[in-house]
């Protein structure tokens, strides 16, 4: 299987769930950027103070930001990992290809997880979460189509993106996922 994953998606495609299966099933290591900013919201610093406002109306936190603690985590990995939600534009997956280059760890793969927006909108609105209301939500799913979308694209041209349909249960989408990695 493939070692250094991508995996992009509009919010609620169920990129979290499927990155931490696969990583499990795989012995990679998963690299989840909301996590890692919402563990700085957490623990209040003032960083994540700063994030919690951004991330609160909807908006995607700074390049800069999300590329140090991308390129601390990868600088202290050995072995295959998966980046869940980064990059979200253009000029962070260039960012993030230039810092691949210098630690000679390209990307392998690019798992696209697609889902109708109503879906999405369902399942966001289901998980409860503070930043997660209908207006929020659909804030968000605009800023995917206008600033992530693209990445599909950019990613293509590279020969890396395996598309996998995101409705039904989960186990039936891993195993479309796995079966693309082959």
């Amino acid at each position: 299987m493939q070692q250094r994953l991508l995996f992009l998606g509009p919010p609620g495609a169920g990129k979290g769930t499927q990155a931490i299966r696969l990583c499990n099933r795989n012995g990679l290591s998963h690299l989840s950027t909301g996590d890692l900013l919402r563990a700085e919201v957490k623990a209040a610093t003032p960083l994540g103070i700063e994030t919690a406002e951004i991330m609160d109306k909807g908006e995607l936190v700074s390049d800069s930001l999300v590329l140090s603690i991308v390129e601390k985590r990868l600088s202290d990995l050995h072995g295959g990992w998966l980046l869940d939600g980064f990059p979200r534009t253009l000029p962070q997956a260039e960012s993030l290809e230039v810092l691949l280059e210098q630690i000679n760890q390209p990307i392998d793969a690019v798992v696209l997880i697609e889902l109708n927006d109503e879906v999405l909108i369902e399942r966001l609105l289901a998980r409860g979460r503070s930043d997660d209301d209908e207006a929020v939500i659909r804030h968000r799913l605009r800023l995917y189509q206008e600033k992530t979308a693209p990445l599909v694209d950019h990613y293509n041209k590279q020969g890396l993106v395996k598309t996998i349909e995101g409705d039904g249960d989960i186990e039936a989408i891993a195993s479309r996922i796995e079966e693309s990695l082959k």
